[in-house]
């Protein structure tokens, strides 16, 4: 039998007039593995400062089992600014003692990309005052992780981390011994990590069985039965699930909690998004011509960071754009950005971008713009228009959106000053989104945002009919909201992940096993025997072949459609398996061609 770690006795927390925990009674035992949900400002940080007995309850009590060796990470370090990192992760171990333990060499490896920390101009010699926020999070996170625990207590411990860094934790955190509570939002960490879920709602804390998207089958079930949630929160929660179900299979392929009630929600509901649908309505709104890049190279001061860059942003696309740090990510966007913003004037250091005529630009960057702190939400709005056209006849007044993103009636008469920061973060987006673009650019839209709310966010992006690309850390988040992934890994290029994020974790972890020096250090040369115009040349194809495996993507995707809605005409089903096995041969062929030009390139 396991032994009870933490006990929480009828703990209650009380700010000002708000019972943020109202009589909550938990226990934490061996090998439990429990991720915390729920809105901003609800109690989720609380309750685990609570439990670390880091804040006291007003009543109740939290006992700890004797000897309890316990980790913990804030949202606030307690780092020596005067300390190297050496100091404050390795301590007084000598090199060849840390060197020869293979937990110390994963964390350093997994957090900062190798064991000279690439990163930091001193290595482990590096003072820690100057760091950023970020930086000094993983020297935070590094620090709790080489140590044995039999408690880990993690709030938003993948803030600050890229995709891959994610990935390693989440792998690092599945191979410990050590129980686990942690509170974040990234909803694949989540599913990866945890067992149990705690959801955090008005005072109380209810408890679930199985990772996040157990959680949302399980609370989706709840709910129905107790219907106790508004009409809109339910069909996001519904909309979530068939999602769940139907598009992300490998999270879902082994579900551990079934219920056949949550089945029958999900019976009538229908794909997320009708992209057919939005590629006409885009088509109709963009013309032919989004964003066409010919030999462009990128600069960030004197550093190339991509070089003879041939690619097209077609009406309707759906991008996710990830990869590792510096890579370049940020500054192509900017670079589209600028050129977009001045009519085509402002092209970059090299090569040509062609923006086309009735492009309407939004670009949510990681900067919160900044509003007179007298200024309420709904007229900070109401500044860019009252009204939005959200296309297929959808159009909402700026009041509807605001409650749409999570801001209340009451809410929207709340001064810019008293928001917090993801609250700034979704007025930002709601400003954007205000002025009817038909390009969105969204740079780590999902930071300081909740649960709710990103899903909130999700259900409205999916039908806004226009050309979007994405960056961010929030694996979920982009394979919920994009069709297709590209990465910048570092070596000048961009690269087509026909099998997404995971793709791109193989191709880094490759890199990484075979020693390869960091890729931005040098650029990628060609195969031997290959000049480099015809390397170039073949970069130019490679861009042509992936937009036909698109095209022909579409085609399958109609084709298995047609034969679905034909099942029980023989004939006319024959007719279209023959088209659709010419065109399964016609992708088997230009995969090929895919991967001899990849070589070239």
């Amino acid at each position: 039998m396991a032994v009870n770690l933490v006990n929480v006795e009828n703990v209650s927390k009380v700010y000002g007039t708000r019972a943020l925990l109202d009589g909550v009674s938990l226990g934490v035992s061996e090998g439990d593995r429990i991720g915390v949900v729920g809105r901003n400002g609800d109690g989720k940080t609380t309750l685990i400062r609570m439990l670390a007995r880091l804040e006291e309850a007003d009543t109740g009590r939290v006992t700890h089992s004797g000897g309890l060796r316990l980790g913990v990470l804030t949202q606030h370090d307690s780092l020596d600014p005067e300390a190297t990192i050496r100091h404050e992760v390795i301590g007084v171990m000598a090199d060849h003692e840390w060197a020869g333990s293979a937990k110390i060499r994963d964390v350093l490896t997994g957090l900062f990309g190798g064991l000279d920390l690439p990163g930091f101009e001193n290595g482990l010699d590096t003072v820690i005052g100057p760091l950023s926020g970020g930086e000094r999070r993983r020297i935070a996170l590094a620090r709790l992780l080489i140590e044995d625990q039999d408690l880990i207590v993690l709030d938003e411990p993948t803030n600050h981390l890229d995709v891959e860094g994610i990935a390693w934790l989440a792998q690092h955190l599945q191979n410990r011994r050590s129980a686990l509570v942690c509170v974040t939002h990234d909803r694949w960490f989540l599913d990866q990590v945890c067992t149990r879920m705690w959801d955090v709602q008005r005072g109380d804390v209810h408890e679930y069985e199985g990772g996040y998207s157990d959680y949302v089958f399980a609370r989706a079930e709840r709910e129905r039965i107790a219907a106790t949630e508004e009409a809109k929160r339910q069909n996001l929660m519904r909309k979530e699930l068939a999602w769940l179900r139907r598009g992300a299979p490998a999270r879902t392929s082994k579900p551990r909690y079934r219920i056949e009630a949550a089945n029958e929600l999900i019976a009538d509901v229908p794909p997320p998004r009708d992209t057919s649908e939005l590629m006409k309505f885009a088509n109709a709104r963009l013309g032919k011509t989004v964003f066409d890049l010919e030999d462009v190279t990128v600069t960030a001061g004197p550093k190339e960071l991509l070089k003879h860059l041939t690619w097209q942003l077609g009406p309707g696309d759906r991008v996710g754009l990830v990869g590792v740090n510096g890579a370049g990510k940020t500054s192509l966007l900017r670079a589209l950005a600028d050129a977009a913003r001045s009519g085509g004037e402002v092209q970059p250091a090299a090569g040509r971008i062609v923006v086309g005529k009735t492009v309407r630009l939004a670009y949510l960057s990681q900067d919160v713009t900044e509003l007179p702190g007298t200024l309420r939400v709904l007229e900070a709005v109401q500044q860019i228009r009252d009204r939005v056209d959200l296309g297929k006849g959808r159009e909402m007044t700026a009041g509807q959106l605001c409650e749409q993103l999570g801001f209340s009636k009451e809410k929207q008469w709340t001064p810019v000053a008293d928001l917090s920061g993801g609250e700034r973060r979704r007025l930002q987006l709601l400003r954007l989104l205000m002025d009817e673009p038909n390009v969105l650019f969204l740079d780590e839209p999902t930071n300081d945002l909740d649960i709710e709310t990103l899903t909130q966010l999700e259900d409205l992006l999916d039908g806004w009919p226009g050309s979007m690309v994405v960056i961010s850390h929030d694996r979920f988040f982009i394979e919920r909201t994009t069709d297709k992934t590209f990465a910048l890994l570092g070596d000048r290029t961009l690269r087509m992940l026909p099998r997404g994020i995971d793709e791109y974790l193989e191709r880094r972890r490759r890199a990484v096993e075979a020693s390869v020096p960091a890729p931005a250090a040098a650029p990628a040369q060609p195969k031997p025997g290959v000049s480099a115009a015809d390397a170039r040349a073949a970069k130019k194809e490679l861009q042509k072949v992936e937009r036909q495996l698109d095209k022909v993507s579409e085609k399958e995707a109609r084709l298995h459609g047609q034969i679905a809605d034909n099942a029980t005409d023989f004939e006319k089903v024959a007719k279209l398996d023959a088209e659709l096995r010419e065109l399964v041969a016609e992708r088997e062929e230009l995969e090929m061609r895919w991967l001899e030009l990849a070589e070239d390139a």
